[in-house]
């Protein structure tokens, strides 16, 4: 059996076929999987784990009977979804993880990460991910009323759309010398995230010897998915429902 690798679904109330193609995903290619990995930004908004979105109910019930099915579940926050907490581990049976994680799959070591950490030319993204992630701004931030927490997160989502609008490609990009740094750091060789929306297998030389980044796709028009079984990975597109 294959581990399953999954990033950037962006599932919201207001886009019902992305719920749906998660939703079918859930019942055949996760259930048949050894594990299954979430790297960030399963939702497109979380605004804390008392939240009523209904588009949320029938993600974390899909969760939840995976982990009756015994398929392990690991969840990593992404830039959308960082105030997940233990209410949402409790409820669906993930398990949460820091923002790098290595993992042996096969015999091969890779460090996991959301991916936003190594955009590291995009300094406002970066000094806005370092307030938010802050313990004091989380702690105000979950005080508020729920339709005060939508309107916060609706005001900063426009302002993501509006820089980003404005910045080149590049800038949003990761930055190779942090890929290599991270890799340095973890002692292996292959990368694993999403966040960019770039599916693609990376091959590069770094310190004479090979090295792999695989970018994960988003979920807006179809699913993307990362197969790593003991012939090897796979960055698959998930046929459309």
């Amino acid at each position: 059996m294959a581990t399953l690798f999954i990033s950037d679904l962006h599932l919201h109330a207001e886009r019902p076929g992305g719920i749906e193609q998660f939703l079918h995903f859930m019942r055949t290619d996760a259930r048949a999987a050894s594990a299954l990995y979430i790297l960030g930004d399963l939702f497109e908004a979380w605004i804390g784990d008392d939240d009523t979105d209904p588009g949320h109910a029938p993600v974390i019930a899909a969760l939840a009977e995976l982990r009756r099915k015994n398929v392990p579940c690991y969840f990593m926050h992404g830039n959308r979804d960082f105030l997940i907490g233990k209410r949402f581990a409790a409820a669906t049976g993930c398990v949460l993880l820091d923002d790098w994680h290595v993992v042996e799959i096969a015999g091969q070591q890779a460090v996991l990460t959301h991916g936003d950490l190594l955009c590291t030319d995009d300094t406002p993204y970066q000094e806005l991910r370092a307030m938010v992630r802050e313990p004091a701004w989380q702690r105000e931030f979950l005080a508020k009323p729920l339709d005060e927490r939508r309107a916060i997160a609706a005001g900063l989502r426009e302002r993501s759309k509006t820089e980003t609008a404005a910045k080149p490609a590049e800038i949003m990009d990761v930055n190779q010398a942090a890929v290599e740094a991270a890799l340095q750091r973890h002692g292996v060789s292959i990368l694993l995230h999403g966040h960019t929306h770039r599916p693609a297998v990376h091959e590069f030389v770094m310190d004479s010897a090979p090295a792999t980044r695989i970018v994960l796709g988003d979920w807006y028009d179809t699913g993307s998915v990362l197969r790593w079984g003991g012939s090897g990975f796979a960055l698959e597109t998930l046929a459309q429902l």
